[in-house]
């Protein structure tokens, strides 16, 4: 006949296993996180991101939040008035433009001219290319624009409260 009540020893066994199980379903701390393309909106302009190529994140701040844009043009606008912005800690991820993988977007270098979801016209890619700008130029060249037409926030979400 079979016993199915659970001895000591069996249950002692089991919670080695349960705290490794339990341990990862822990929020990740660090890089980017996954993005429910087409249903989740951007933390700048409240557009669905629906295009991996361009979108980008932040993780930073209070609580190492992760924030999520449809446009890297509209990350950088937002990391710019975050009094977090430049701290070390803060990351910044955006979209392969030729292909499907998350750049460092400090280490990326950014091809202009480019339509974008948010008419920013920046698109990242992992080498150099000619006439591609740094994450400096970058994020100078976006500041200087400023938001584009089609994105005129009424207000930014950053995270406190």
């Amino acid at each position: 006949m079979c016993d199915h009540r659970m001895s000591r020893r069996r249950f002692i066994g089991l919670v080695p296993g349960l705290a490794l199980v339990a341990a990862g379903c822990g929020q990740q701390t660090t890089g980017p996180v996954e993005v429910k393309w087409g249903r989740e909106t951007c933390d700048y302009c409240g557009m669905i991101i629906d295009d991996r190529h361009f979108a980008a994140q932040v993780r930073g701040g209070p609580g190492r939040k992760v924030f999520k844009f449809d446009d890297i043009g509209d990350a950088a606008l937002f990391l710019a008035k975050q009094d977090w912005g430049a701290e070390a800690a803060t990351e910044f991820w955006v979209g392969a433009l030729d292909g499907d993988q998350w750049l460092d977007g400090a280490k990326a270098f950014y091809v202009g001219g480019l339509r974008t979801p948010m008419a920013h016209g920046f698109g990242a890619v992992s080498a150099y290319r000619d006439g591609a700008l740094d994450f400096g130029g970058f994020k100078a060249a976006i500041l200087a624009k400023g938001s584009t037409s089609r994105c005129e926030p009424t207000t930014v979400k950053t995270g406190e409260g």
